[in-house]
């Protein structure tokens, strides 16, 4: 947790996200033309299923925010409350036919990405 990310320290890691194959090509889209992004997980009305993506150094993380993990190599925050309540869930960034989120990377290409999830069941 030594790092500092956006003057707050860097929230630990879990491995908790992961994409399909069309959310992985969209991404290198949004990358070749916005370079590095962060993804949140939206917890709006309008937009909770859809996580958000943004150029790195566009949103800031906040201290209670935790990072679920990577895709393509670029990170995935999720709001601390949010998790709490989606703790025993993984999460799956997929690519629909539709518009992002106002303020998301992936807005105006008629894809955009949507989180879909898995429970995690105790073993």
């Amino acid at each position: 947790m030594g790092d500092v990310h956006n003057g707050a320290p860097e929230p630990c890691t879990l491995d908790k996200v992961r994409a399909t194959d069309a959310a992985l090509a969209l991404l290198a889209e949004i990358i070749a033309d916005h370079g590095p992004v962060l993804f949140h997980q939206s917890g709006g009305c309008c937009d909770g299923s859809s996580p958000m993506c943004y150029a790195q150094g566009d949103f800031r993380i906040g201290e209670h925010d935790v990072k679920m993990g990577e895709i393509g190599g670029m990170p995935f925050y999720i709001s601390g409350s949010q998790f709490e309540v989606w703790r025993h869930t993984d999460l799956i960034i997929d690519v629909v036919v539709g518009r992002g989120g106002m303020f998301s990377l992936d807005n105006g290409r008629e894809r955009r990405f949507l989180t879909r999830s898995e429970v995690c069941l105790a073993g």
